[in-house]
């Protein structure tokens, strides 16, 4: 009798197996389809599991963003601070207009535009011309952009006491040691009105930096992060608040939905 291999005893096995010779236990099963209780139930499960889960993706997210928009902050807060150092303790203008070889500039902040055709657009003031102007655009902003030329948006400068502008009650911007509680006072912020977002942020009521200044409305702040707003001070931390104040001397019916002051009064904003 010739002896067979392991491997041709299973050759043979898979030959009756084949042929009907031998038949698996599994034989005479019939499969079937999922009645349409099942399915329905099936799809029931999914639905309740994609409930519970789905708003955690959503927060995770949400808390990303909110993450991201900080450290923006705090960069433009280091950015100021050595600006700071190098420009005899002044803090950069909110803007000015200039004309230059023949050129009209529009120094701002955070953009410099110069009108010239086709328009260009470079980094602004606080980065003295150099850098990157995304890290300018606040992740959670989905609103229009400042002005038709810039990609990148969302922030806002304290304007009625630090920055002051060419046409602001105070041109020049304030020295950073007239700034007495550096921990309270906000340098920037999630900027962002009915309009979309805004570059230069307002203080609700007038004040000797912009007495004269009209549609303090538009200087509001976005509370865009699950109801939080966040902002940059200026001793160089940030956080995120909540309370938001519509009342302000233009009339709280402006204050878009969403968007508001950071203080019901100037407290936040002022240099004392």
């Amino acid at each position: 009798m010739t002896a067979c291999s392991g491997k041709c005893v299973s050759s043979r096995l898979w030959g009756f197996w084949r042929s009907g010779s031998v038949e698996p236990e599994a034989e005479g099963l019939a499969w079937r389809a999922f009645t349409l209780v099942e399915l329905l139930v099936v799809i029931a499960v999914v639905a309740v599991m994609a409930g519970v889960l789905l708003p955690g993706v959503v927060r995770s997210k949400s808390t990303a963003k909110r993450a991201v928009c900080l450290n923006n902050l705090r960069q433009m807060c280091i950015a100021c601070q050595i600006y700071v150092e190098g420009n005899r303790e002044y803090y950069p203008v909110a803007y000015t207009n200039a004309v230059e070889n023949g050129v009209s500039v529009a120094y701002a902040w955070d953009i410099t535009t110069v009108l010239a055709s086709p328009v260009r657009v470079r980094p602004g003031l606080l980065w003295e011309g150099q850098g990157t102007e995304k890290i300018q655009e606040c992740p959670a902003y989905r609103g229009r952009g400042n002005w038709v030329v810039e990609a990148h948006t969302g922030y806002n400068y304290n304007t009625s006491y630090i920055g002051h502008g060419q046409f602001e009650s105070i041109p020049w911007p304030a020295k950073a040691g007239a700034v007495l509680q550096p921990t309270r006072t906000v340098l920037f912020g999630d900027g962002e009105y009915g309009g979309g977002a805004n570059k230069f942020m307002r203080a609700p009521w007038p004040n000797p930096g912009d007495e004269t200044f009209r549609g303090r409305w538009a200087g509001t702040q976005g509370f865009r992060h699950s109801g939080l707003s966040n902002a940059g001070f200026c001793d160089g931390h940030v956080e995120s608040l909540r309370d938001r104040h519509t009342l302000n001397s233009d009339g709280a019916d402006r204050v878009a939905a969403g968007t508001g002051f950071l203080s019901a009064d100037n407290s936040i904003y002022d240099l004392d």
